[in-house]
This record gives C-alpha cells, structure tokens and sequence, in this order.
C-alpha cells in the first residue's frame, strides 16, 4: 500500500529488517492485491510479521489509503478478510518485573473522542495537549478538572502526529498525511500551516533555543527547519537512503540531533549549514527510534529491533548498550530524560511497561502500566516534574508522578 517508505506505524506494527528474496503471502482472494499495492513502498514481512484485530486492520488500512495507497473501494472488504483471517493479534510476552527504590503512581484519562492519540504535550501551564492521529484533531486535558477541549485541524485527513509548543504559547503539530507544519493559536482556535517542500510525512517536531523548529521526515528521507518569523520552510536530504529519520532533541549548543530508525545510525544537522552527520551504531542490526537526552549532551535511545537501550557521547564516539529488562522482544519506544535519569516504555510487552534506568548506578526498575499502554510511542517531562505519556491503542492520556 503507498505509504512511507517500510512503514505502518499509527499502529502498532512491528518495523522489521527485510525478509529474504520470494517472501510470499498465503493464498487468498486478496492475495495479488496486496502483493502489488503493499510492495510498491515496503517489504512484505512488514505485513506477515504484523498481528491485528480487525478493528485494528481497518484503522490501518484506512491510514495508508489516506497516505496514498493505490487501493480502489471495491477491494478494501476483501483486504480486511484476508489480514485479519491470515494475520491475527500475536501473543505478548509479559514484561519483566524489577523493583527498586523509585515510587511512581498513574494517572490515566480516557479520551472520549477515542482519536488514537500519538504524541503528548506538556505546556507551562500544566495543561496536556496530544496528536488525535485518527481523529484529525488536537486536543486539551486539563488534569485538575480531567476536562477535554478539542480543536479539529482544518484539512482533512492531516493525520496530526508529532508534538510542541513554543514560548508565546502556540501549539505546533506535524501533519503525517499531508505534507505540512501546523501551528494552532489556542486563544483564538486559528490553524496556520506550513508546506513541507518534498516532505510526504513530516514526523518529530523540536524547537532550539533560538526559537527556531527542526523536524524529521521520516518517509521523506528529510530533515527540516522552519523559521517561525518567516514561515521559511527549508529541508535536507539524509545521506543513507532509506535512513526513516524519526525521534529527534536539541543538544545544549542548539545542535540537533535525530535517529535513523531504518538503519543503524544517529545523526546530527549542523543549524548554520544544515549539512549532517551520521554516526553509525556497532551493531548493523540496531534500530534507532525515538531518543532523549541528558545534561552532559549524551544521547540515549532505544534500540527498537534489538530490546537494548544505549547511549551515545557525541564527544567521544563512545557507544554504550544495556539489555532492556524484557530483552529481545521489548521493542523500546517512547522515551526521555528527567532530572539526568531515563525513562521509557517496552512497547512489545504485555502490558507495557514504563522503565527506569538511572546512569549514575546503571539499574533498571519497571512498573506495569495500568492500562496496558496500547504502545506509548512518545513521552515528555512535565514543568512541575511528572510525565505525561500518550497511549494510543487504549486512546489515553497518562499523568505519572514520581518519588
């Protein structure tokens, strides 16, 4: 189906490496459909490693049409027959448990609107935004009240995904479907958007110190700045192809830096020129997602592919990997840094878990998420020193407070 590039990713479907030459499907009345549309853009083990419920099924295919997949109305019943009949939910290993001395409580709000959120949010005045990926909006939760407010983008099927906000308050938003930057005034309810020249699938959107916005377009190959004062829109070419640039922070110099989750690199952009460079992981078959970073300009990621977490030191070139408690199967995804420490979720477990790894003494400590999670694909610190995490298969929005 036409989409990005080796990608199903507003579900949780598993990103893998491609499968061997002669990757067939099982047979069935939608069997060439699939096979033609779905290859066009991505490997086939990308279908035949995923596991859905129907429901699940339908949200998917429904997003790679509205990215462009060549599929006419009259095959999408026999598309949903054949992936759920052949490729139903997979058993989830139970995430491992590791005590310690960190207390962490959860507090959880179900969105009513149920729009699959993606990303989350927190703004300076304890407000909590997230992306509404599948309801085409944003959205506001009050955690005082657990009031909802919710702002519908103007263009259809924008498939609102990546997250921020900027100094006076306006909230700033990746249009995944659609091509462009969005940036909605709260006080007014006013949506300003910004085409990204080139750039299919904007993803993971940051701010430096200068105000200035960097993104990742992960299908794209990009990586892009927008100057907010000029509306000036400029993107750059990721030298790996197929390097799906994806989770990306701003170091202390205002340098950003960025994963390539279809290889085993980071990279970093250079503000002024905007040339990259790349850094190659030890291991070929890491994969890179989302990362956060720590005081020292250390960046930490999550080895998605391999259940690892590792850390990078820019200024050295030293790479350093822990084995994720849950090990090979527990795909780490959202994750960031608090205070120097860092935390992030196993996304392949059952439930998910949110996972503690201090630096300093190079432990571990988990926690079972309530809900289950629904794979928590980004998570931000909060001003007052909490974490907000958005969980997109159970269409919540979590509130952690630690001790």
């Amino acid at each position: 189906m036409r989409s990005a590039p080796a990608v199903l990713l507003t579900a949780s479907v598993t990103f893998l490496a491609p499968v061997a030459n002669g990757q067939t499907l099982p047979n069935g009345a939608a069997r060439e459909v699939i096979q033609s549309v779905c290859s066009a853009c991505h490997q086939l083990n990308v279908v035949t490693n995923a596991g859905h419920t129907p429901e699940e099924w339908t949200r998917i295919v429904g997003d790679m049409v509205m990215k462009g997949a060549t599929l006419k109305s009259t095959q999408v019943p026999a598309v949903m027959q054949y992936l759920a009949s052949n490729f139903p939910p997979k058993t989830r290993p139970q995430g491992a448990v590791v005590t310690g001395s960190a207390q962490a409580s959860f507090s959880e709000w179900l969105i009513p609107s149920r729009p699959f959120p993606h990303d989350p949010y927190a703004a300076a005045d304890g407000s909590l935004w997230y992306t509404g990926m599948g309801g085409n909006l944003l959205g506001r939760l009050d955690p005082k009240t657990g009031q909802f407010k919710e702002y519908p983008v103007k263009t259809a099927s924008s498939g609102p995904h990546g997250l921020t906000g900027d100094r006076q308050g306006n909230i700033w938003f990746t249009a995944n479907y659609r091509g462009y930057i969005g940036k909605l005034d709260p006080k007014t309810g006013q949506i300003t958007e910004y085409k990204v020249p080139g750039g299919r699938d904007p993803h993971t959107p940051i701010f430096d110190q200068q105000g200035i916005l960097w993104f990742t377009v992960q299908g794209g190959n990009l990586i892009g700045r927008l100057d907010p004062a000029t509306g000036e829109v400029k993107t750059v070419p990721v030298p790996t192809q197929g390097a799906l640039p994806y989770g990306m922070v701003v170091n202390s110099k205002g340098v950003p830096f960025f994963a390539e989750f279809g290889s085993n690199k980071l990279g970093s952009i250079d503000p002024k020129t905007m040339q990259i460079t790349e850094y190659p992981l030890p291991n070929r078959n890491a994969q890179p997602r989302r990362i956060a970073i720590t005081s020292n300009d250390v960046i930490w990621y999550g080895d998605y592919g391999r259940g690892y977490l590792g850390s990078f030191d820019p200024k050295t070139g030293k790479v350093r990997e822990w084995k994720s408690p849950a090990g090979q199967d527990s795909e780490p995804y959202g994750i960031t840094a608090l205070n120097d420490v860092i935390w992030y979720s196993e996304s392949g477990v059952s439930p998910n878990t949110l996972v503690r790894f201090d630096p300093k003494t190079e432990k571990f400590q988990t926690w079972k998420i309530p809900s289950g999670g629904g794979v928590v694909r980004n998570m931000m610190p909060t001003p007052d020193g909490k974490l907000v995490l958005a969980e997109s298969g159970e269409n919540k929005i979590a509130l952690v407070e630690l001790k």
